[in-house]
């Protein structure tokens, strides 16, 4: 590999800037351009690969509500997807989730959240934001971290309960129902 073939290589992997924005630049920027995210939907799987729990973490949404809600965060600028869905795992489930990423960082879906709740469903109240969503195995011990105030896995039977629904916003719980169809379990 010569010199010039090895920088080229290096220069591939850029490290997230640590600084990213401030909150007042945040908002400027969140008033005229959607925003990119990751969220992942964590199960455990049975011996046969089957989803049989969907992890979800208690926490304080953008709306103001306590809710049920599955892994999310936004895209920094020049981290790859990739990067983006391993660190907010990693930050919402603790350093020993050990969380399985998919081989190709095709989503299932993309979410598309506005402030307004009837346009799509899915609801920021802060931003117009495009989530890339992924189905994400997860075979190791979670600890909340970060924002989360708890985190449990429900059964994949137990999901349709009114009670479970009832404590999910923003469209978190059809997001659950369809990747769920998508790994071919109905609930």
């Amino acid at each position: 590999m010569s010199t010039s073939d090895a920088a080229m290589h290096d220069s591939d992997v850029v490290a997230p800037d640590s600084s990213w924005l401030t909150e007042d630049e945040l908002d400027d920027i969140r008033d005229r351009v959607p925003q990119v995210y990751v969220q992942a939907v964590p199960v455990r799987l049975d011996h046969l690969g089957r989803a049989s729990h969907v992890g979800l973490l208690l926490r304080a949404m953008p709306d103001g509500t306590i809710s049920r809600a599955i892994v999310s965060g936004r895209v920094h600028h020049r981290e790859l997807v990739r990067e983006a869905l391993w660190r907010h795992l990693c930050k919402d489930l603790g350093p020993e989730a050990d969380p399985q990423l998919p081989v190709a960082p095709a989503p299932f879906t993309i979410a598309e959240y506005f402030p307004e709740p009837a346009r799509t469903g899915f609801h920021d109240p802060r931003q117009h934001a495009v989530a890339l969503v992924y189905l994400v195995p997860v075979t190791g011990d979670c600890e909340p971290s970060a924002d989360a105030l708890d985190f449990s896995w429900i059964r994949v039977a137990e999901l349709g309960d009114a009670n479970v629904t009832a404590e999910m916003s923003s469209g978190h719980h059809r997001l659950i129902t369809m990747a769920l169809a998508h790994a071919g379990v109905h609930t």
